[in-house]
């Protein structure tokens, strides 16, 4: 029965994908009831499988060649259980929201279909049991993202964006392919129920790879999960719809390559883990100052997700060689609750404007959409790391880790990126829901509809109680490290500050340091009074540190050029030397000897006349 399930959970998605494509490209509301019923389907199962504690694996042969047997087959360990349930659990949320955010467009079948094959490529990458089947759904994620970033493919900047998405993940793939290929010529085997009992059992089989396979792997996330330097896509991405976006920035694409660095956490060694928690890191510092002076409501979200993700991987570096990266998953998990939750209240606030997205075009907002605006406040209190909302306690694991670790300087980066973060979200809060309005684009917002507001009282449950669950314990038991007690409701909201105050109040007290300035600058404002006080560093942060003229620079200077070069060599040498050259001297010959051949016959007497001069004079000069 368990295995009836787990096969259900995956192929579920799979099947609305391919019965809207084939059936219902022009019936929207069939479309709608395929892949919400799908992905509802998906989610029941899991909640099956996970009240069950189900475990192991199932599995089929898919490639049998010499000295490489793949297999095609699913896992299920606490893991994978708990991911399939944020999966399901938050894609079905945003699949009900869709219908109501999506609903007139005449894509909306196709919209449906690309939604539920990106829950497919990501539930098979949870599920995977060897990494060749890990990276051929890998690899599905990115096309599916491709398609639901360019949705609206008519606009310049979505198909942009869906190919910058693209192009710019395929840097970090090409590196965990090559990562993938070194595991199986050092251990001779993709499974990863095999590596890990190989490298348990002979440590030193891994030898002086160990690291270098350890940060090739590492490429696939920076390139999935947008680290540094391959950050530079996932902003672009909020060209697709809102629900795409929560999808994206929640529980699919960004997080899988947290989730593939945990999975594959046993193959990780010191000197790989130390630059993936300083690149984790910097891409959250990074992410947080850039996200200081965006004004886009999406794009501030985005680059919110940006920093969070930055703590993630950061956390998966700071477990250490015989650690686990638990506070990780957990940051992943409750991150998934509350961004998508921002997303969607985000989303309704767009849908009340008219697809308005500067935040200095609103204002006033509290009043006219109190669901959202109280849900929104939710999401941002968990997001600020505010108690009791779940964000403060995954959150407080990581710095938590960090000063175990005695890894100061990476506490005080969490710490400072928290300060930014209450200062960014509250800034939004602000100008967007409290402050005066700054243009007549709220005049006439009112509320979403239910089939988009109960999907986020839905969310805004977890985004507050979470951290109660037991989440962290489940997570800390996948790597067989001894799970802490658990506590009553109470005790479990002051355990952190008895455990590492320095931590758990560093944290706070950084968040309520960012909303007291925020507070001071943006309570009234009607311009952001922050260029005006950081003068040359605002327009940097505003034009996101020229990364993306960095970037065209580079490629124009390296890629562009030797394209030219090749192009140059491909017109001039080998089309017009060698090809028609050839052809040329071929073409002038025949010409010649066509003159030749006339069928006159003086012509020909002349000829053999002129052939035994030359033979004569020939010989005699001999």
């Amino acid at each position: 029965m368990n295995a009836f399930l787990t096969w259900l959970v995956l192929l579920a998605p799979a099947g609305a994908a391919v019965v809207i494509t084939l059936t219902a490209l022009r019936r929207p509301a069939t479309a709608a009831r395929w892949s919400i019923g799908a992905i509802l389907v998906a989610f029941a199962a899991s909640l099956v499988l996970f009240r069950a504690g189900a475990t192991g694996e199932t599995a089929v042969v898919w490639l049998d060649l010499p000295g490489l047997r793949v297999d095609f087959g699913l896992r299920l360990d606490p893991l994978s259980l708990l991911m399939l349930l944020v999966v399901t659990g938050v894609g079905s949320a945003i699949h009900i929201y869709s219908w109501g955010y999506m609903r007139g467009d005449p894509g909306l079948p196709r919209y449906f279909a690309g939604l539920s094959l990106f829950s497919f490529a990501m539930l098979g990458i949870v599920l995977a049991t060897n990494l060749l089947q890990l990276f051929v759904f890998w690899e599905l994620v990115g096309v599916s993202s491709y398609l639901l970033i360019g949705f609206w493919y008519e606009r310049p900047a979505a198909a942009d964006a869906a190919k910058k998405a693209f192009l710019t993940n395929r840097v970090g793939d090409f590196g965990f392919l090559l990562g993938i290929i070194l595991v199986w010529s050092v251990l001779g085997t993709l499974n990863l129920a095999e590596l890990s009992a190989k490298l348990r059992a002979a440590p030193p089989a891994w030898g002086a790879a160990a690291t270098a396979a350890g940060l090739l792997v590492f490429c696939g996330a920076v390139g999935k999960s947008a680290q540094f330097p391959l950050h530079v896509w996932l902003p672009d991405a909020m060209e697709g719809p809102t629900p795409v976006s929560a999808l994206i920035h929640a529980a699919t694409m960004v997080a899988a390559g947290v989730y593939l660095l945990c999975r594959l956490f046993f193959l990780l060694n010191a000197p790989a883990l130390e630059v993936i928690a300083w690149t984790g890191g910097l891409t959250a510092l990074l992410a947080a100052l850039l996200a200081l002076q965006q004004n886009d409501i999406k794009r501030i979200l985005a680059y919110s997700t940006l920093s969070q993700l930055g703590y993630m991987v950061m956390a998966v570096g700071l477990s250490g060689a015989g650690g686990h990266p638990a506070p990780a998953m957990y940051h992943l998990t409750t991150h998934a609750f509350f961004k998508a939750l921002l997303f969607l209240a985000a989303g309704a606030v767009i849908h009340a404007l008219h697809h308005e997205q500067d935040i200095w075009k609103m204002g006033g907002l509290a009043r006219k959409l109190p669901v959202t605006f109280w849900t929104f406040l939710a999401g941002t209190l968990a997001l600020c790391g505010a108690p009791p909302f779940s964000g403060f306690f995954s959150k407080d694991t990581i710095l938590t880790l960090a000063w175990e670790r005695e890894h100061y300087a990476l506490l005080a980066l969490g710490v400072g990126v928290a300060a930014l973060t209450a200062f960014y979200m509250f800034r939004l809060v602000l100008v967007a829901f409290t402050g005066p309005a700054k243009s007549q684009a709220p005049d006439h917002a009112h509320e979403a509809p239910p089939v988009m507001t109960v999907p986020l009282v839905a969310l805004a449950v977890p985004t507050l109680l979470a951290g109660f669950w037991g989440i962290d314990r489940g997570y800390a038991r996948q790597y067989g490290a001894e799970a802490a007690a658990a506590h009553g409701w109470a005790a479990h909201l002051f355990e952190p500050f008895a455990h590492a105050p320095m931590a758990a109040w560093g944290g706070l007290l950084a968040a309520a340091a960012g909303f007291v300035a925020a507070w001071t600058l943006y309570r009234r404002a009607v311009s952001d009074p922050l260029p005006g006080l950081l003068g040359a560093p605002a327009r940097w942060l505003r034009d996101r540190l020229y990364f993306d003229e960095l970037y065209a620079a580079l490629i124009a200077a390296t890629q562009d050029l030797l394209a030219r070069v090749v192009a140059a060599v491909d017109r001039w040498v080998l089309a017009a030397g060698l090809v028609r050259g050839t052809a040329g001297v071929f073409e002038l010959t025949g010409r010649l000897l066509r003159h030749v051949h006339t069928g006159n016959l003086q012509t020909y007497a002349l000829l053999l006349a002129a052939g035994a001069v030359v033979l004569l004079w020939w010989t005699l000069a001999r």
